[in-house]
C-alpha cells in the first residue's frame, strides 16, 4: 500500500456487504459491476444463502484461500445496520469501507442516530469511510468499478481524475468526458463525507501516474484550509479545474458590507483559484478544460500569446469574440511571420492573428509552423471543418510546432471519431466546436495565470493589534493610520466651539459626522453631512446630527473626488481570513463587483486583485483619472491581513470607501468587527 488510500483505489481484494442474486437490489448491482474486473471479490450476506459468507470474517478468510487480501468493504445495507458492518470490518483487521446507503446526518434528525453510531464504529474500530450516500467509484485502467450505476463498465480508461461532492455527478461527468474521448483515471463520489474528504482524493491523485489533470466538482466544504491546501499541493504537479455549485447560497446576515458580499459560493471559487485551480461555469467548460489541460499545461505565465488558425472565417469569428471576453493576449504576428504565412495562403486572407487560411489544405503545416515560431506566441489554437484534403492531426505532427496545439473539429460523428483517433495516437487534444475550443484555451491561459500567481512568496508579518474596548470610525482610522495607510485629517469633538476651531484649522469644505459605537451604517440614518465650509453650514449639520440622537462628532477635511473602493479583510467561517476588494460607496450592494481572496497573498496576487474587477478600468486612468498604483494597493491589502493573522480576536476591517485619488489611495471610512470573549459578534463602527 503506496498509498493510505490505496486500500480503496487499488485494493487486493474487496468484500461486499448486502449482497443478493436478487436482480434490482443494491448490492446485486454492486456485485455484478465488481465482477467485470480481475480485483478478487467474497460475497456477505446474513443468511449465507448461494455460497455466499455470512460475515465479513468469514468473507475474508474465503479471500485468504485463494491467495487474497481483503482491503476494502463495501457495505450495501441500510443506515440503521452499517455500523455493524464496519466493526466486523475493523475486526477483521480490515481498515477501508466504502458505504453506500444513505439515511445518516443529511436527512435531519431521524438519520442523525445511524449517524452517531456510525462516526463511533469507525473510531473505535479505526475504519476510514468513503461516503457514506455515494454511488461509489470506479478505477477503469484497473477494471475495478465499485459502482452500482449502469454503464460503468463502458467507461474508458483515461488521463482525467474526477473528484466530486455527489456520486450523481461523479457518473455525469464520467459519461461525459467518456463521450468527448477523454476517459477517466479515476472516478470518486465524496457523499457524506465523514471519512475520506476531497482534500484526501487530490493528495492521492499528486503522485497517481494514471491522472495528468483533475475534475474538482464541490457543493460543500467542510475544512476549507485543509482543501486549499491539498490544492495548492497537487496543482503545483498537474492541473485541477474546479466547478462549484450553490451559486445562490447567501451568507447569514452580516453586519458589515463584506459580511454580504462574500457569499459562500464566491469565496469558495475565488480562493480555489488562488490556491491555483482554474474555476469554471459549468459541466460543459469543465469538459472542455480537463480535456485540454490533460493533454496540454503552459509553464506559469503571467500574459499567455495565444495564436489562432482557422480554416473557416465564420467560425474563427466566433473564437474572436470569445477571445476578447475571456480576455486573450492575441498578439500581432511579427512581420517576419506574416511574410512568411504570405508565402503559403492567398492575398485576400487575413493573415497577422488570427490567421484565415481560406480552407483547410496543404498550407496547413507551414502555416501552424510559422504561427508556432513567432516568439510572442506560447500557445496556438486550431479550428477547421472536416474535409477529405487534409488530416488534421497528422498536419499538425507534420508542422513540428515548437509550442503546445489544441485542436477542435466539426463534422458527421463518424469522422470526428476518426479524427479523434489520429489525435490520441498522436497525444494530441482534440475538442468538438469553437466554443469548447475557446473554453479550452481559456482554461489553459488561465492555468499558467494562476501557477505564475501562485508561485509568488506568500509572506505577512503578523500585527497585533488592541482589540478590546469599543471601536468607533475614529479608533478605526486611528488603527489605519498605525497599519500605514492613508486617512483624512480629522478631529473628534463634542461641543459646537471645538467643532468651530476643528472647521478652522482643517479649512472647508469638511464632512461631519455621527461618532457613535453602536451605528455601523451612518448614511441611512442621516449620520453624514458632506460639503460643509461655512460655521453657519456646521450648525446646521451639528444640529441635524443631535436630533438623530448624536452626542459626538467627527469633522473631517474632505478627500477630492475619485473612484470609490471597498477593501476588507474578514474570518471566513470555512476559509479563515480572506480578502475582498470591489467597487465601493452604496453601490457596492446594488451591483456587487468583488474579487476574494484567501490570507496570505503573495505580492503578485495582491497586485492582480483588481484585474477580476468588471470595473478595472476605471482604476487605470479611465478618461484621464487617477490611475491606480498596484504596489501601493498590495500594501493596504497585506496590512488588513497582516492585523487580522495577528490578532485572532479581531473578526474584520472594512475600509468603503477606500478612494482612489490622483494623490493616492485614502481610507474615507472605517468599521472594526471584533469577537467578544463568549464568541458573539462584536460589531463596532
Amino acid at each position: 500500500m503506496t498509498s493510505p488510500l490505496s486500500a480503496f483505489f487499488a485494493p487486493r481484494g474487496v468484500i461486499v456487504v448486502g449482497a443478493s442474486r436478487s436482480p434490482g437490489k443494491l448490492g446485486t448491482a454492486m456485485a455484478d459491476a465488481l465482477a467485470e474486473g480481475s480485483t478478487p471479490v467474497a460475497l456477505v450476506n446474513r443468511s449465507g444463502a448461494d455460497g455466499m459468507a455470512s460475515s465479513v470474517g468469514a468473507a475474508a478468510e474465503q479471500l485468504a484461500a485463494i491467495g487474497a487480501v481483503a482491503d476494502l468493504v463495501i457495505s450495501c445495507v441500510p443506515a440503521p445496520a452499517t455500523a455493524s458492518v464496519i466493526r466486523e470490518a475493523g475486526e477483521a483487521s480490515i481498515w477501508a469501507a466504502l458505504v453506500c446507503a444513505g439515511g445518516f446526518g443529511e436527512i435531519g434528525i431521524e438519520g442523525a442516530a445511524s449517524q452517531a453510531d456510525l462516526i463511533d464504529a469507525t473510531q473505535t474500530h479505526s475504519v476510514r469511510v468513503l461516503g457514506p450516500n455515494t454511488s461509489g467509484f470506479f478505477v477503469p485502467p484497473l477494471g475495478l468499478r465499485a459502482s452500482f450505476v449502469p454503464g460503468v463498465a463502458h467507461l474508458r480508461a483515461g488521463r482525467v481524475a474526477v473528484v466530486a461532492s455527489s456520486g450523481g455527478v461523479n457518473h455525469m461527468l464520467a459519461f461525459r468526458l467518456a463521450s468527448a474521448g477523454v476517459g477517466v483515471s479515476l472516478g470518486v463520489g465524496i457523499g457524506v463525507g465523514l471519512g475520506v474528504s476531497h482534500a484526501d482524493v487530490l493528495d492521492y491523485l499528486a503522485t497517481d501516474a494514471a491522472t495528468t489533470a483533475i475534475a474538482l466538482h464541490l457543493e460543500t466544504v467542510a475544512d476549507g484550509p485543509a482543501l486549499l491546501s491539498a490544492v495548492r499541493r497537487v496543482s503545483a504537479v498537474k492541473p485541477v479545474v474546479a466547478l462549484v455549485v450553490g451559486r445562490r447560497t447567501e451568507s447569514a446576515f452580516a453586519q458589515s458590507h463584506t459580511g454580504s458580499l462574500a457569499t459562500s459560493w464566491r469565496t469558495t471559487r475565488a480562493v480555489l483559484a488562488q490556491a491555483g485551480a482554474v474555476v469554471v461555469d459549468d459541466e460543459d467548460q469543465l469538459v472542455a478544460a480537463v480535456t485540454a489541460l490533460s493533454r496540454v499545461r503552459l509553464a506559469p505565465n503571467p500574459r499567455a500569446g495565444v495564436g489562432l488558425v482557422t480554416a473557416q472565417a465564420g467560425p474563427g469569428l466566433i473564437l474572436d469574440d470569445h477571445a476578447h471576453d475571456a480576455g486573450w493576449v492575441m498578439p500581432t504576428l511579427a512581420a517576419a511571420t506574416q511574410t512568411t504565412i504570405a508565402r503559403h495562403l492567398p492575398p485576400l486572407t487575413f493573415q497577422s492573428n488570427p490567421v484565415d487560411t481560406g480552407r483547410p489544405g496543404d498550407s496547413f503545416p507551414p502555416v501552424l509552423r510559422a504561427v508556432s515560431d513567432d516568439p510572442a506566441i506560447d500557445l496556438i489554437a486550431v479550428y477547421a471543418l472536416i474535409e477529405p484534403v487534409v488530416d488534421l492531426p497528422r498536419a499538425v505532427d507534420e508542422a513540428g510546432c515548437s509550442v503546445p496545439v489544441l485542436m477542435a473539429v466539426d463534422g458527421p460523428a463518424s469522422d470526428i471519431d476518426l479524427v479523434r483517433q489520429g489525435a490520441d495516437a498522436r497525444g494530441l487534444a482534440l475538442l468538438t466546436g469553437p466554443s469548447a475550443l475557446g473554453f479550452a484555451v481559456s482554461a489553459v491561459v488561465r492555468d499558467a495565470h494562476q501557477q505564475f500567481l501562485v508561485a509568488g512568496t506568500e509572506s505577512v508579518t503578523p500585527m497585533l493589534v488592541d482589540h478590546r474596548g469599543a471601536w468607533d470610525e475614529v479608533r478605526g482610522k486611528d488603527l489605519l493610520d498605525s497599519l500605514g495607510l492613508a486617512t483624512p485629517p480629522r478631529r473628534r469633538v463634542s461641543d459646537r466651539t471645538v467643532a468651530r476651531a476643528a472647521l478652522t484649522e482643517l479649512g472647508g469644505p469638511v464632512a461631519v459626522k455621527l461618532v457613535d459605537t453602536a451605528v455601523l451604517h451612518k448614511t441611512e440614518m442621516g449620520g453624514v453631512h458632506l460639503g460643509v465650509a461655512s460655521a453657519e453650514a456646521l450648525d446646521g449639520a451639528l444640529d441635524a446630527l443631535i436630533d438623530v440622537g448624536a452626542s459626538e462628532f467627527l469633522i473631517e477635511k474632505m478627500v477630492e473626488p475619485g473612484v470609490d473602493l471597498i477593501v476588507s479583510a474578514r474570518r471566513d467561517p470555512v476559509f479563515g481570513p480572506v480578502v475582498l476588494v470591489g467597487v465601493g460607496g452604496t453601490r457596492a450592494e446594488a451591483d456587487p463587483d468583488v474579487v476574494i481572496g484567501s490570507v496570505p497573498l503573495s505580492r503578485a496576487a495582491a497586485e492582480a486583485l483588481v484585474d477580476g474587477m468588471r470595473a478595472r478600468d476605471l482604476l487605470l486612468g479611465w478618461r484621464g483619472g487617477a490611475t491606480l498604483n498596484r504596489v501601493e494597493f498590495a500594501r493596504v491589502v497585506e496590512a488588513l491581513g497582516a492585523a487580522l493573522i495577528g490578532t485572532p480576536m479581531l473578526d474584520e476591517i472594512e475600509i468603503n470607501p477606500l478612494r482612489l485619488t490622483r494623490h493616492g489611495l485614502v481610507a474615507l471610512d472605517a468599521v472594526v468587527i471584533t469577537v467578544k470573549e463568549d464568541g458573539d459578534d462584536q460589531t463596532h463602527a
